[in-house]
């Protein structure tokens, strides 16, 4: 089903953005305080958008991967979706948290 497609596609899409933000503030606390632990969120920013990056080339570019989504259960469908939705919503929630 193609609306799962478009759903996993707009949730790694809009993490990308959210870690760019949160990745941006963090490297700006790193160089003022240089703290490890600031650090460590901004690694994890980095990797998590790499994960993104390649979830939504998988998603958008990549026809077998496409077409094995578009062909499996739904089961699968909304499986594999809910992990890039439920990262959302923890972006949301640190992004919120961090803003603030």
């Amino acid at each position: 089903m193609e609306a799962w497609l478009n759903a996993a596609r707009m949730a790694a899409g809009v993490n990308m953005v959210l870690l760019l933000v949160l990745g941006s503030i963090w490297l700006r606390n790193y160089r003022q305080h240089g703290a490890r632990h600031t650090l460590g969120l901004l690694v994890f920013a980095v990797l998590l958008l790499v994960q993104n990056g390649l979830w939504l080339y998988f998603y958008v570019l990549h026809p077998d991967f496409i077409g094995w989504f578009v062909n499996s259960g739904t089961d699968v469908q909304v499986g594999v979706t809910m992990l890039c939705g439920l990262e959302l919503i923890a972006l949301v929630f640190l992004t919120r948290i961090t803003w603030l």
